[in-house]
């Protein structure tokens, strides 16, 4: 068995050191490439036949933010929209409440004043004290029409009913169609006369007296005391009857004060106008959507 020099030796044993440190260098370049690809993701890795996991990239992260901000943008402008419409519809519910309310306080003021007007009527008629009705006039009434409030009020303290007159008218009746008490001879014998030839046409009321005290008994009868007050005034005797007129015609002021009191509740109290609200709550403006970066 033959054995080389040892130079050659020396010379195989330095060429393949050379090759070992060639492919120890191309390892590392290769290992080295391949981590900076991964780290970058230009490499993707396999491991056991899976799909590596993508690595997300900063630019695409990016578009994902803004959509997102967009979107919920979007839906807050939707909320605040909806809580808008929701808010101009309580406010305009509420409107119109408001406006019934004071439209049902109105009417229930309106018919408090008719029934104070009914009951005083009622009191004055049948010749009965006001009692607490007269503070009520001075309330409802008291402001607008004070001069009706005094007249019923000072009818009321002299009763005066439509039966008294009547009765008190009978008893003057005598007197009133035979003339005054200071009449002489010669004046009743000239009445007498006058009444027995009366030249009037078909239609007028004959002017005796005793047609007179009929007219004035159906007039009170009708509740017309104006009508009998008239009458009475040309009777003979009307001068007997001086405080039968004056009671007459208080009763008929009370009757018209109470007319006007009736009247003025029919109207009480005007309504006030109520102010509506705004039709729609203005909308909040909406952010512009963030651009999306160049990538």
């Amino acid at each position: 068995m033959t054995f080389g020099s040892p130079l050659a030796m020396q010379r195989s044993r330095s060429g393949r050191g050379r090759v070992v440190l060639v492919v120890l260098f191309m390892l590392a370049v290769l290992m080295a490439g391949a981590w900076y690809g991964w780290k970058t993701g230009w490499l993707e890795v396999h491991v056991s036949g899976l799909p590596a996991s993508p690595v997300p990239s900063p630019y695409a992260s990016m578009s994902q933010a803004a959509a997102q901000t967009t979107a919920n943008l979007a839906a807050t402008d939707a909320a605040l929209t909806a809580a808008a419409a929701k808010v101009s519809a309580l406010e305009q519910r509420l409107a119109e409440l408001n406006q019934q309310a004071v439209a049902a306080a109105g009417q229930a003021s309106q018919a408090e004043a008719l029934l104070v007007a009914f009951a005083a009527r009622r009191a004055i008629e049948r010749g009965q004290p006001l009692g607490y009705l007269e503070a009520q006039l001075r309330v409802r009434f008291g402001n607008t029409q004070q001069a009706a409030v005094d007249r019923v009020i000072a009818a009321a303290q002299k009763p005066n009913t439509l039966a008294l007159l009547n009765e008190t008218f009978e008893k003057l009746s005598p007197q009133l169609i035979g003339g005054a008490a200071s009449e002489g001879t010669w004046e009743w014998m000239t009445r007498q006369m006058s009444e027995l030839f009366v030249i009037r046409h078909a239609d007028t009321p004959s002017p005796t007296a005793e047609s007179r005290a009929a007219r004035v008994r159906e007039a009170l009868a009708g509740g017309r005391i104006d009508v009998a007050i008239a009458e009475v005034e040309r009777m003979p005797g009307k001068d007997a009857a001086t405080e039968w007129l004056a009671r007459a015609r208080d009763f008929v002021a009370a009757e018209r004060a109470l007319d006007q009191l009736e009247t003025a509740a029919l109207s009480f109290p005007p309504t006030p106008p109520v102010a509506k609200p705004a039709a729609a709550v203005a909308t909040p403006a909406v952010a512009p959507e963030p651009s999306d970066p160049a990538v």
